[in-house]
C-alpha cells in the first residue's frame, strides 16, 4: 500500500506531513505492512468521535486490512441513524452476561461482529446511548497474555486493543482464513516503531504497571492523598435547553488526604421554587450570601492544587465541574476527572445508581458534616472511592508478596 500524504492542520498539529491512511508521520507510516484479508464474518466498528484522530487508533488498521468490515465514526445520534445490524449480530463486550466466544456452538456463532472503539468510558457511553446495542447478545474473549499495545495504557492486564480483540475473535470464528498473523505483525510494527522514537518514553511502561484491579484507575489504586471527591447540584433545566448548559448552584468537595473541605452556594440563574429546594434538601437561607459564578470559580481554583485528581460519580456532575473549572478536568485535558460510574469493579453485579452501589456493596458511610442531599451524596461518593481503593490494594498485595518471595 502506498502512503497518502495529508497536511491537514487538524490531523498534524506538529506540522509534519502525515499519511492519512494510517495517520502516522510519513517516516513512521506502516501501510506497506498491512495485509488484505478476505474475512467471512462481517465486522462493524462503532467509533467514538473523540477517538477519530488519535494517532494510535487501531480501528484504522482493521478497516484497511479486512475486506468485510465497516467503520462508522460519528456523534451518537448519527450513529443510531446509520447503524445497520444484520441477523446474527453480536456485541464483543465483556461482562457477567457475556458468553465466551470459544464456547459457543457453531449455530450460535455471530455472522456480524460489533465492536465499540474508544476508551472504556467511550465504549460505555456508546452502549448506553445506542438502544439497539443493548438488545444484542454479548460475547467475550479470554486473553491468556497481556496486550502488546504498550504505547497506550489498557484498563487491565487482560484488556486488548481493538485490533488485537478483532484478530482474536476472527481467529476463533474462522481459523482457516489467512492473514491474521500478518495483521498482528503490522500492529506490532506500528508499536515497535513508536517505542523506538526518542520521545516515546511514555511508551516504555512495563505491562506490570497497568491498572491492577479491573478498571480501577491508578489514581485510586496507588494513593488517595491527592484525590478530591466532588458533588454539585444544579437548577432545574429550561425546556428545550441543552442538558449540558446547566449551571451549578451548590458545590461540595473533600480532599481525602487531608480532610480539607470545600462548600459554596452559587447564585442561581433564576429564583428557586420551594419544590426544587425541598428536592435538593436546601432552603432559601442556604443561598444567603451565595457567590456569583465568577466568585465561585475563583474560590474553587484557590482550593485546588496542581497535583489533585478530581473524582465525580457521573457525567452530570462532570459537566458542572467543567463550568467551575473550564477545560481543566474535561475529557480532553491532561488529567480528566475520574467518573466513578464508569468503573466496572464487580463483574457479578450491575448498578444503575450510587445508592444501589452503596446498598449492593454494603458500604459504611461516614456521617456527613452537615445535613442535606449534597453532603450525603458526597459522603456516598467518598465511600465508593475508598471501597475501590481497598479492592485494588487487596488484589495487588498477593502479587507484591509473591514478587518479594522470588527475590
Amino acid at each position: 500500500m502506498v502512503p497518502q500524504v495529508a497536511n491537514n492542520p487538524n490531523l498534524a498539529s506538529s506540522g509534519r506531513e502525515r499519511c492519512y491512511a494510517c495517520f502516522r508521520p510519513l517516516q513512521h507510516c506502516f501501510c506497506d505492512t498491512i495485509p488484505s484479508i478476505d474475512n467471512r464474518t462481517q465486522v462493524l466498528i462503532l467509533q467514538h468521535m473523540r477517538e477519530r484522530f488519535h494517532p494510535f487508533n487501531t480501528a484504522r488498521i482493521v478497516q484497511r486490512a479486512l475486506a468485510n468490515s465497516t467503520l462508522l465514526v460519528d456523534h451518537t445520534a448519527q450513529l443510531v441513524a446509520r447503524l445497520c445490524l444484520k441477523p446474527g449480530a453480536a456485541l464483543l463486550y465483556p461482562g457477567a452476561d457475556a458468553k465466551l466466544l470459544t464456547d459457543l456452538p457453531l449455530e450460535e456463532r455471530p455472522a456480524q461482529l460489533v465492536i465499540l472503539d474508544g476508551t472504556w468510558h467511550h465504549a460505555k457511553t456508546l452502549l448506553r446511548d445506542i438502544p439497539a446495542l443493548a438488545a444484542l447478545p454479548r460475547i467475550r474473549l479470554a486473553p491468556t497474555s497481556p496486550s502488546q499495545y504498550r504505547i497506550r495504557r489498557e484498563p487491565s492486564d487482560v484488556a486488548l486493543s481493538t485490533v488485537e480483540a478483532i484478530i482474536a475473535a476472527l481467529g476463533a470464528l474462522e481459523p482457516e482464513t489467512p492473514g491474521f498473523d500478518r495483521l498482528m505483525a503490522a500492529f506490532n510494527t506500528m508499536v515497535e516503531r513508536q517505542l523506538a522514537h526518542p520521545k516515546a518514553e511514555y511508551g516504555r511502561r512495563k505491562n506490570t504497571r497497568r491498572r491492577a484491579f479491573g478498571n480501577i484507575p491508578f489514581a485510586v489504586v496507588d494513593d488517595l492523598t491527592n484525590v478530591v471527591v466532588a458533588y454539585g447540584e444544579s437548577a432545574a433545566g429550561t425546556r428545550g435547553a441543552k442538558r449540558w448548559a446547566k449551571q451549578p448552584i451548590f458545590w461540595v468537595a473533600e480532599r481525602l488526604g487531608t480532610g480539607e473541605r470545600f462548600a459554596c452556594a452559587i447564585c442561581p440563574p433564576a429564583r428557586l421554587d420551594e419544590t426544587l429546594l425541598g428536592h435538593l434538601e436546601l432552603t432559601a437561607a442556604d443561598f444567603d450570601g451565595a457567590l456569583s459564578l465568577a466568585e465561585a470559580q475563583r474560590a474553587w481554583r484557590a482550593f485546588l492544587r496542581p497535583t489533585d485528581t478530581l473524582s465525580v460519580y457521573n457525567q452530570g456532575t462532570a459537566r458542572l465541574l467543567d463550568v467551575l473549572s473550564p477545560g481543566r478536568f474535561d475529557a480532553n485535558s491532561h488529567t480528566p476527572a475520574l467518573l466513578l460510574k464508569s468503573i466496572e469493579f464487580n463483574s457479578d453485579k450491575s448498578y444503575s445508581t450510587l445508592d444501589e452501589v452503596i446498598a449492593g456493596e454494603r458500604l459504611t458511610i461516614a456521617a456527613p458534616p452537615r445535613p442535606g442531599r449534597a453532603y450525603r451524596r458526597l459522603a456516598n461518593s467518598i465511600a465508593l472511592v475508598r471501597h475501590l481503593h481497598a479492592l485494588a490494594r487487596q488484589a495487588v498485595q498477593p502479587a507484591s508478596t509473591a514478587d518479594s518471595s522470588r527475590k
